[in-house]
Parts: C-alpha cells; structure tokens; sequence
C-alpha cells in the first residue's frame, strides 16, 4: 500500500510538473506575438521602383507604424525573374515575422508551370497572412498603330504573324501570363519582351519599342487619358470607373477575366499567433481613409482584406487555377 500510494503522489507530481511547465510556456509563445514588431519589418516586393505592387506597399507603409509599435514597415525592391528573385528571398528568412512579401500570381502560382528552376515550392513555402487587394489591368497598345478596338488588333495580328510584340515585366510575372493567355486564346503570336518593372514596360510602350502591354490601370491612367497610350480592353470582366468607355476582354474573347491580386506573405513555419498579431495590424491599415483612399483611388483597387484561412482558400485555388490555363492554352516558357 505504501509502494502504490508513493506511485500516486510521485505521478500527482509529475502531472503537475508538465501542467505547469505548459502553461508556462503559452505565454512564451504569446508573449512575442503581442510584442511585435519591437524592430522595422521588411516587406520585399516583386517590381522595380514606381510598380503597382510598389506603389501598393508604400500606399500601405504609410499607415503602419500607428499600429504597429512605432515601427515602419520598409519597402525593398527586388525586381527579376518574374518576381521569383523575392520570393525565394523571403522563403529564406526566419519565420519571425521581420521580413515579408508581397506575393502575386507569378511567384506563388505560376512561374513553377513554366520551366523556372525555383529554389521553393510555392505550395509549401510561404505562411499566408492577408489578401491586401485586386487591381484592375489594361491592355495597352501604342498610338501610332491604327487600330481602335481589340478586335481590329486581333483580325491585324492574324493578317500579320510575327509582326508585333508585347512588354512583360519578366517570364512569369503576371504581365507576361495576361498577355499569353490572351495571345492564346484569340489565336496570334506576338513575340516578348521582357522589362524589369510596369513602368519600364509603359515607357517601351510610349517609345514604341513595344506594341502592346497589359499593365495596372493606376500605372498607366495618366498617360491614356493624355492619348499618349490607347487602352483597347480591360482584362477583368467588370467594368472599369476610371476607364468606362474601355470594354472588357470578355466582350472580344468570352470567359476571359483575370485580375492582378496582391497579398501578404511571410515564410513557412510562422506561429499562428504571430500570423494572426500582423493579419490583424494589415486589416487595421486597410481602414485607414487616406490609405484607402490612396490604394482604391488613385490605384483603382478592390481592397479585400480578411484572415489568413482566407487568403489560404484564394491561394490554394490559383495554383490550381492557372497550371490548368496554362495547359489549356499552351502557354510555354521561352
């Protein structure tokens, strides 16, 4: 009786010994959490300086110290190889919540369909944290071709194999896929070429240097209301405020609908208390007046916003989404 009441109190000890070590240590897991960030966070985006998804983090940058201990949030430009040179970057990093990405289609749905040699799994690689917002594209064509509508482009294209071509801000990126996809589908065959950002594929396209683009509206609204670019079509399927009079694709090639969507993202292994500390410091951001002003004006977005389960649910199906265009429409890296 002895032996077995010392057994029952030796492991009435030892039950209490593991309780309170575990709750001991959820503080410790919460406790940073709560406390970030007690440093700058970086944020690396896919495009050079003057980009939509630059812009995007700067418009957002400028309301994030407010909730965010003090501390800014900085944007680092790392542009090429259609946005897979930041991706891989982030992916790198410790999942402590300092360095993110603003992730986009290219990087984390696209670019492993079409030959890239990636050093990450973008299934695997990254944490969802939040669907910051959906801007709107426009397929651009220079001025100085004659053609009105992107029905009259098409029927020229068709007459002319080889003739034109078209900027994208690198293989992957969702400039190229737009276009391709597009190419594709109205059955022609413009030849690429390839910029490190949106605003150097609308200058190519100012120069002439390049025929046609799919670009942002936000990037390139100042130069087609001047007439100094024509906007044949929009690529969404929803009409677009600031451009009303610019039909959608849809109108010309039926189904067609694509929006350029930029979220989050920080590397895999995240805690999901962290991710739910900076989902909730980015929705706070998004409900600023002059950054929602800034990112729904200015840049023509649909601010989305929402938990991180959600962002994962969107992601999930892009990368089953696109694979199935890409084969579909025989897209091919070049």
């Amino acid at each position: 009786m002895l032996l077995f009441a010392s057994c029952v109190c030796s492991l009435s000890i030892a039950l209490s010994v593991i309780a309170v070590t575990a709750l001991a240590a959820v503080p410790a897991v919460a406790e940073p959490a709560a406390q970030w960030p007690d440093r700058p966070v970086r944020l690396l985006v896919t495009v050079g300086a003057g980009g939509a998804a630059d812009t995007l983090s700067r418009n957002m940058s400028n309301g994030f110290a407010q909730f965010a201990n003090g501390q800014p949030l900085i944007v680092e430009n790392r542009a090429g190889a259609g946005g897979t040179i930041a991706a891989a970057a982030v992916a790198r990093e410790k999942p402590d919540g300092y360095t993110l990405f603003l992730g986009e289609v290219g990087p984390n749905a696209v670019s492993h369909m079409l030959g890239a040699t990636l050093s990450y799994d973008p299934h695997t690689a990254f944490t969802p944290i939040i669907h910051v917002a959906n801007l709107p594209a426009v397929v651009l064509i220079r001025p100085t071709l004659p053609y009105m509508t992107l029905s009259e482009f098409i029927a020229a294209a068709k007459q002319q194999p080889g003739k034109f071509n078209y900027a994208s801000a690198g293989l992957g990126n969702w400039t190229h896929l737009f276009i391709a996809y597009l190419d594709s589908r109205a059955g022609i065959d413009q030849a690429h070429v390839v910029y490190r950002s949106g605003a150097e594929m609308l200058t190519s396209v100012l120069r002439g240097d390049a025929d046609t683009a799919v670009i942002t509206v936000s990037t390139a609204l100042g130069q087609i209301k001047e007439g100094k670019v024509r906007a044949l079509a929009g690529a969404a399927m929803r009409l677009m405020p600031q451009l009303p009079d610019t039909p959608p694709v849809a109108q010309t090639i039926p189904g067609f609908d694509a929006s350029v969507w930029h979220g989050v993202l920080g590397p895999a292994g995240m805690d999901s208390m962290l991710v739910a500390r900076i989902n909730g410091v980015f929705n706070q951001v998004l409900q600023v007046p002059a950054v929602r002003a800034a990112i729904a004006g200015p840049q023509a977005a649909d601010i989305v916003g929402g938990t991180p389960q959600q962002f994962d649910a969107f992601i999930k199906n892009e990368l089953k989404r696109w694979p199935e265009v890409i084969k579909a429409a025989g897209i091919k890296a070049e």
